[in-house]
């Protein structure tokens, strides 16, 4: 397979160059289809691929998840890139062999019919709320329910009807797995709900990068999302209610979607190990505040 880009600059040339060149080494086998040979040779390393948002779950955990199965975990989703997500995820759960064991992770609930279609368990790990955000220069810093199913759906067009000033509103979605319920179906069922004219982007590095660069957007983001200093948003609250775990659990806050891991069915005791441990290991319920998000459950 031969592949064409075209870079903005020389030092972004050389990165996607590396980036490329290490794709054959690290047997990235989440994106490719099923029935395709595994080029990583490490028989004791355990491949889990998917959707970001779940991925940092596994990566903030990893020197742990390590220690307690003695093997070596290879993970791939930051940024959802090179087409990772939780359609990826399922693929590379389903991947599994006793020789290649391999498991997934989503940002979305799964429906019975396709878990059962493609022979996977699923274990639920968080609900994550789902930020609303606004460019750090809007004035505004509360939104009701009703007002922000409002805006996405386009009822709601200028910025001065919610105490803002008087400023066409920016609409920016991602509506991904839009077969999948859940997560931005939260705010509107589905996807012909929302504004015609939204700008809809592919992935979380997108949302944020167009709600920095329209003083007028607003967009919604997952709660483990890192912002940088770079990055000219802020999160609003709902109905006055900040995204947190705590209110996610006393049903005070409305958007929000579930993470979980998936894998083929009879994967080994290691595999499902690991994703034990994340489930219930005391060191992800200490860290599930740092990203808000509400575990699923107990800690033993």
């Amino acid at each position: 397979m031969i592949f064409s880009f075209s870079f903005p600059n020389s030092r972004t040339q050389f990165a996607a160059i590396l980036l490329l060149l290490q794709i054959p080494l690290t047997g990235l086998i989440a994106a490719a289809t099923p029935g395709e040979t595994n080029t990583n040779t490490n028989t004791n390393s355990i491949n889990g691929a998917g959707a970001h948002f779940s991925w940092v779950i596994f990566d903030r955990l990893k020197p742990i998840l390590e220690q307690k199965t003695g093997r070596t975990i290879q993970l791939y989703g930051k940024n959802s890139a090179l087409g990772l997500g939780c359609n990826a995820a399922i693929k590379n759960a389903v991947r599994y062999t006793p020789q290649q064991e391999t498991f997934g992770f989503v940002c979305c609930a799964l429906h019975a019919d396709e878990v059962a279609k493609n022979k996977i368990e699923v274990y639920p790990l968080a609900e994550e709320p789902i930020l609303v955000i606004v460019n750090q220069s809007n004035p505004v810093t509360n939104l009701s329910i009703e007002q922000v199913r409002n805006i996405f759906s386009g009822k709601i067009t200028n910025w001065s009807e919610v105490g803002g000033y008087d400023k066409p509103i920016v609409v920016v979605t991602r509506l991904h797995c839009k077969n999948r319920p859940g997560h931005w179906k939260t705010i509107l069922p589905h996807a012909k709900k929302f504004r015609a004219d939204r700008l809809d982007v592919p992935g979380a590095v997108d949302m944020v990068r167009k709600v920095t660069d329209f003083n007028d957007a607003i967009g919604h983001v997952g709660s483990t999302w890192k912002f940088s200093k770079a990055d000219r948003v802020k999160r609003i609250t709902v109905n006055h209610v900040e995204a947190t775990a705590e209110n996610l659990k006393l049903k005070k806050y409305p958007f929000y979607r579930t993470l979980s891991a998936v894998t083929k069915k009879g994967v080994s005791g290691d595999v499902v190990k690991l994703i034990k441990e994340v489930q219930h290991g005391h060191t992800f319920h200490s860290i599930a505040d740092d990203y808000d998000l509400l575990p699923l459950n107990t800690a033993k």
